[in-house]
């Protein structure tokens, strides 16, 4: 049997925070977690997993709740590359400093 795998403590802080804002979320438009579990096709049991933060659910669930209470778009921009100053400036780094030009492409006929 493979071992369960255990996230890091910072990502376990991460998975809660999202786990209370989503019951905050809910508790806002001041539906009861049924509806939407419901609403996004899960159990009730499960929905309070989410609520918790529990870091064994899918990404699919968490997605599904979010969905469920209309804020689905805030999850598709996560990883977008606009969002990631790491990325985008280790992509700058390994730019080419010079491009050179090709003897066909110099001559332009």
């Amino acid at each position: 049997m493979p071992a369960r795998f255990l996230p890091p403590p910072a990502a376990k802080r991460t998975v809660r925070k999202l786990g209370l804002d989503i019951k905050d979320a809910r508790l806002r438009r001041g539906l009861p977690a049924g509806i939407i579990a419901e609403r996004a096709g899960i159990s009730k049991p499960t929905m309070v997993k989410v609520e918790k933060g529990d870091p064994g659910v899918s990404i699919g669930i968490y997605a599904a709740v979010l969905q469920a209470l209309g804020l689905l778009d805030g999850l598709a921009g996560i990883a977008d590359s606009q969002n990631d100053p790491t990325g985008s400036a280790t992509s700058l780094e390994r730019l080419p400093k010079r491009v050179h030009l090709s003897s066909s492409k110099k001559t332009g006929a």
